[in-house]
């Protein structure tokens, strides 16, 4: 019998190249998402297959949430206002959507018998380190925003749930996301700055020397499949840093980058930003627990989104289609 998945807020950025490696690893999928960026049509190709099933639902509704939940399955927790000026832009829902709904799903993960619960927490978490020092999973949380806070809240909530439990929860704090999906964001680093320089804008970068730390969908993808499948005694109570210490990137190294494949990139550097994140991640431990290495730099990443867009593949007409804007309510 296949094992199902279920992926709350599986229909977004990261959650749609989850399921395709999930499908094709035969795992069942259950996908629970509300469509809040109205990406509908990023579904079509999965609805066609036998093993998937969609869920149009909110999870602020705990009461209309719990029966589309089954027993002993994995939970892989993805949804939220994701990222700072979505959450900035809409605070309210920040606490209704990134605090409230996650406590809901949580406690629905405690009253069934599920024993994993995959939670996606960010690097964000750490906001502003010193430079010489790579954040490790016990490095102080200095928050900046709305999003990181509810993140940072939600990580002190699972960590202090009884060790006794049945459900066992991790937390995989991402780094930045880069690289192509099915449900395709322009509004991230890697692939905003691409995307303008390749399409002939002028690129302003603004603070180009901060640091963070980049990874790209499919690795991401392909380390929460493995985190599903892995012993619980390895993961149950655990906090890893996902991503790849030789994707610590400043801004102005991705511009780099970018403009060595396309030296006619028009850009202006400024400084004082509204962004003022600046951190360098150590991602030791999910190498040695888990043996996670990702396979795509930051250059194979910016390769790719290059030959999607020569082909043409996206209407950059609708400005606010890809990317977590504004919401389709």
């Amino acid at each position: 019998m296949k094992k199902k998945i279920i992926l709350v807020g599986g229909a977004g950025y990261i959650g749609t190249v989850l399921t395709d490696h999930l499908l094709e690893e035969g795992y069942k999928v259950k996908c629970i998402d509300n469509l809040i960026y109205g990406q509908n049509d990023c579904l079509n190709d999965f609805l066609k297959n036998k093993d998937y099933e969609f869920t149009n639902i909110d999870i602020r509704k705990k009461d209309l949430l719990i029966e589309h939940f089954d027993d002993n399955c994995s939970v892989v927790l993805l949804a939220g206002l994701v990222g700072d000026p979505i959450s900035k832009k809409y605070p309210k829902m920040n606490d209704e959507i990134n605090l409230n709904g996650i406590l809901n799903i949580i406690e629905i993960c405690k009253k069934k018998n599920i024993e994993k619960l995959i939670f996606t927490s960010t690097c964000s978490n750490y906001g502003i380190t010193d430079n010489n020092i790579k954040a490790k999973e016990d490095h102080d949380l200095n928050p900046l925003s709305l999003y990181a806070s509810a993140k940072v809240q939600i990580e002190k909530h699972l960590m202090s749930l009884d060790k006794n439990l049945y459900l066992k929860p991790t937390i995989l704090r991402f780094a930045t996301a880069f690289g192509l999906s099915q449900r395709m964001r322009f509004d991230l680093t890697v692939n905003e700055f691409t995307k303008e320089l390749i399409c002939g804008n002028e690129l302003l970068v603004y603070d180009p020397l901060t640091w963070r730390p980049y990874c790209h969908t499919q690795d991401f993808a392909n380390l929460i499949k493995n985190v599903i499948s892995a012993d619980i005694n390895k993961i149950g109570f655990e906090i890893f840093n996902v991503g790849d210490n030789e994707n610590n990137f400043t801004k102005k190294m991705i511009v780099d980058e970018i403009l060595k494949i396309y030296p006619k990139g028009k850009v202006k550097y400024l400084e004082k930003g509204f962004d003022r994140r600046n951190y360098i991640v150590d991602f030791s431990k999910v190498s040695s627990v888990l043996g996670f290495k990702p396979k795509y730099t930051i250059k194979k990443g910016i390769e790719e989104i290059i030959l999607e867009i020569k082909k043409n593949k996206f209407n950059f007409e609708n400005k606010n289609f890809y990317g977590n804007y504004n919401l389709n309510l």
